[in-house]
């Protein structure tokens, strides 16, 4: 019997919704959707190549660019075969990714442009395992013989029979390794955390019941891949839950490209909503005196609302009439103007944020819950329901309620979303 894994899972939602979109990405200035059937197809095709150059059980792929469906597709085709992808942050120096990408022993590695090529390049006489360097599509043409196209990487899948990819997936254990996960190294060389097919399956799927994500839903690619928490929300939530997931352009256009979107799922480090603060009220600042009362009056309704639904308690009769004068009149507009008019799930996460960003985000009708956890517990540890947000800075146990696993910090977590091995069992590689 198949586990249930996130390959597993994507599977699935190629069955039932093969026509249904699972992502989009921008080509010359429009939004391209491909389906659920064309997703699964184009990591089944991967997972082949794969095979042919020779990928083992828990071999590694490093990925290294920004967020784009090949970085998706060579993630997801990895575990399928049995692998355990690494992401590397784009910023990464050449000394940096070097230390991954050796660390890992991977024989692959998916490079988004030559910029990031080159960085491979300068390192290369201190990578003796690696045997192929990818480059993502658009990229230019590397002559080099360790660089093919994404093109000439997908062409080596023929030949490689479907059996031979899906037989893979059959082989999955949950507890087997899935994913590496490397820490930022602020205190040392970075870590590989070791994560299983049950964690991300697990933790995904707990995701899924806290936030009531479902294909309804759209979320917003942007902050980097190699942290847990954008894979949860960019790979493996939805493909749990049958999200469609936009990638932004690059991270100068995600202004843009949020209010073209309009996700109902948005996930953001704090730094962001502060940016987004201080925005929203340096324009608020320029306005005259008549609007400057007319959104006093409406951030006192807010804060008030928001009181009630962080404390779960329907709004009373007056304030609620006053709340949706408020939405119309001031609400609506500014949620549309940032592209959150349609947001349902907004998440703050990856450090503290500050109790008056929430406070004035939940004055504008936006309620920001709060996420905390780490890479070793798999992302998220604690979350912050809608109704203890905002106002109240309680977070209780994310998923324990729905999920039955007590766990609230670093030391003391346990259950399904925790790391059995909290890094990579090797030593830290000497340059050779």
């Amino acid at each position: 019997m198949t586990a249930d894994t996130i390959p597993s899972r994507l599977f699935r939602q190629q069955r039932i919704r093969p026509k249904d979109p699972a992502y989009f990405a921008k080509k010359n200035g429009q939004w391209v959707e491909t389906t659920w059937g064309e997703y699964g197809d184009q990591v089944k095709r991967a997972g082949k190549a794969l095979i042919a150059l020779g990928l083992e059980k828990n071999a590694s792929v490093c990925i290294l660019g920004f967020n784009r469906p090949e970085w998706v597709i060579m993630d997801v085709a990895n575990m399928c075969v049995g692998g355990a992808p690494a992401g590397i942050y784009a910023t990464c120096s050449p000394p940096e990714v070097q230390y991954i990408v050796h660390h890992c022993e991977a024989k692959v590695v998916l490079v988004e442009n030559e910029a990031q090529w080159q960085k491979i390049h300068k390192e290369r006489a201190n990578l003796p395992h690696l045997r192929h360097v990818v480059m993502m599509q658009g990229a230019p043409k590397i002559d080099d013989p360790l660089v093919m196209s994404w093109e000439e990487f997908l062409a080596r899948a023929e030949g490689i029979p479907d059996e031979r990819f899906f037989d893979r997936i059959e082989q999955l254990e949950p507890k087997g390794l899935a994913t590496l996960i490397y820490t930022s190294g602020t205190t040392g060389p970075p870590k590989g955390v070791m994560l299983s097919h049950e964690n991300l399956s697990w933790t995904a799927a707990c995701a899924q019941q806290i936030t009531e994500i479902s294909s309804r839903d759209v979320a917003l690619s942007y902050l980097p891949l190699s942290h847990i928490a954008e894979q949860m929300f960019t790979i493996h939530g939805p493909i749990t839950g049958g999200m469609s997931v936009y990638f932004a352009e690059s991270i100068e256009k995600v202004p843009d490209n949020l209010k073209e979107v309009r996700p109902t799922v948005f996930f953001a480090v704090p730094r962001i909503w502060e940016k987004f603060h201080a925005g929203i009220s340096g324009k608020m600042a320029l306005a005259d005196d008549k609007k400057k009362k007319l959104l006093a009056w409406a951030r006192g309704v807010g804060t008030a609302a928001t009181a009630h639904k962080a404390s779960g308690k329907p709004l009373p009769f007056a304030l609620a009439a006053q709340y949706k004068l408020a939405s119309k009149l001031v609400f609506s507009k500014l949620k549309a103007a940032i592209g959150l008019d349609r947001a349902r799930v907004c998440v703050s996460g990856a450090a503290p944020v500050a109790r008056e960003v929430l406070e004035f985000f939940g004055s504008l009708d936006i309620m920001v819950s709060e996420v905390y956890g780490q890479s070793e517990d798999t992302g998220p540890t604690s979350f912050n329901r809608t109704a203890s947000c905002a106002s109240a800075r309680s977070a209780p146990r994310s998923p324990a309620s729905t999920c039955a696993s007590p766990r609230t910090t670093r030391s003391s977590c346990a259950g399904p979303t925790c790391s059995s091995a909290t890094t990579r069992s090797r030593r830290p590689p000497r340059r050779p």
